[in-house]
């Protein structure tokens, strides 16, 4: 079953967000993400909150049919909160359809997602719109009907070009898939990314090579690499409990790293966070960008997550459950937590030294740590960028310790 969620304060059934989140709304990129947890079948190694049609039980078309609605229904609720007194919903910078499988839904009813932000709220010029994708539910016709309504950009969920590690993984598509994929997202004018990931068990290095070499020949946009979790109550997690299959090893994980890094290097693509390279600074995800850098952004559909102004709600996770509060007139929020100081600043730590641009380290969260002088000597941070340009960025070393890195900045 997907992963549980947090604990946290009750949220209140209208959604109102307290004034304090509200004072800066708009100075911040803002970004919308939905969230759609349909799939054909389930992957053994997902605890994302994701649900293979058989397991909704009879009626799931139904409520397929009628999730967009659902949706919107959320993007209406969210219009009124953030315009609470003298505030206005921002512009939207950027939105990512995820999941699940967003494609599972008809291109028609995405572009119609697309076309209730912008009737809601506003695209800001330039937006990004970018929805993933499993390579086996992409046509030509319905990437240039997305291409047509308003996306800009899909994420290919490739992860291996090899059959035996989309075995282990339980992905459903044909590699073959992947290339006729890029090539009918291409056709119609959007930019492409790739998501791939590394130590599955049974993935030798030569697989790891084959898989990354792979998706440079389709000549993408836009890669991101991240290493096997095996996270608890998935299937993976009992195969490797049971002995049926190893676990990933921290030494093979960061040497595929290394390749990775190498091998993309060579062909043009440069890292700007610790799991994902692009082609130029244009090509990045500009959405996960914001994520990184604290922006805002609401994020709508089942099991969702959200963060205005410090304060992060997450949404009930079950379809029925979703639609329930909804069709109540109520917020779906399971619950809510206002950030402390403290905790904030220690976020802008966690996920900014995974930028490439690093933290600066006279300003902001990082001022007067003593601890960069040691984090050099250990190559983990680039000394002359800390020295010469007070900027903290992660070495190659330090990309592959990272979590190291802001425990030791933490204290």
């Amino acid at each position: 079953m997907p992963s549980e969620l947090p604990d946290g304060d009750p949220a209140p059934p209208s959604g109102r967000l307290p004034e304090s989140a509200l004072a800066g709304l708009g100075t911040r990129p803002f970004g919308v993400y939905l969230h759609v947890p349909f799939c054909r079948v389930r992957c053994g190694y997902c605890d994302f909150n994701t649900y293979a049609l058989p397991e909704l039980g009879e009626g799931s078309a139904g409520q397929v049919g009628g999730f967009v609605d659902e949706l919107l229904r959320e993007l209406d609720l969210a219009a009124g909160v953030l315009s609470q007194g003298p505030h206005h919903p921002p512009p939207v910078h950027t939105v990512f359809i995820g999941g699940g499988t967003p494609t599972l839904l008809p291109a028609a009813d995405l572009v119609r997602l697309v076309a209730g932000i912008r009737r809601r709220w506003g695209l800001a010029e330039g937006a990004e719109v970018t929805t993933e994708a499993n390579p086996d539910t992409v046509t030509a016709a319905g990437m240039t009907a997305l291409a047509e309504g308003g996306v800009t950009r899909v994420s290919l969920g490739m992860q291996s070009a090899v059959p035996h590690v989309l075995d282990t993984l339980e992905r459903t598509h044909d590699p073959a898939a992947v290339a006729r994929a890029v090539a009918a997202a291409r056709g119609a004018g959007l930019q492409v990314s790739l998501d791939l990931i590394y130590g599955t068990p049974g993935e030798s290095l030569e697989d790891w090579r084959r898989s990354l070499d792979t998706a440079l020949a389709l000549e993408v946009d836009h890669v991101s690499a991240y290493a096997l979790v095996v996270e608890a109550g998935t299937r993976l997690a009992a195969q490797v409990r049971r002995g049926q299959v190893a676990a990933p090893d921290d030494d093979d994980e960061a040497a595929k790293y290394e390749l990775a890094d190498a091998i993309l290097t060579a062909a043009g693509l440069q890292w700007y966070e610790v799991s994902n390279w692009a082609r130029t600074p244009h090509d990045r995800c500009r959405h996960n960008v914001g994520y990184w850098q604290g922006a805002d952004w609401w994020g709508a559909g089942p099991g969702a997550h959200s963060h205005v102004g410090g304060v992060r709600w997450w949404n009930v996770k079950h379809p029925t459950a979703y639609a329930a509060r909804l069709a109540a007139g109520h917020s779906p929020a399971a619950a809510r937590e206002v950030l402390t100081d403290d905790q904030r600043r220690d976020e802008r730590v966690l996920l900014g030294v995974r930028l490439v641009d690093g933290l600066p380290l006279d300003t902001g969260p990082l001022a007067g740590t003593g601890q960069v002088a040691g984090l050099i000597a250990d190559g983990l941070v680039d000394g002359p960028a800390a020295i010469g340009e007070r900027q903290l960025r992660l070495t190659l070393r330090g990309r592959l310790l990272a979590d190291t890195v802001v425990r030791r900045l933490l204290g």
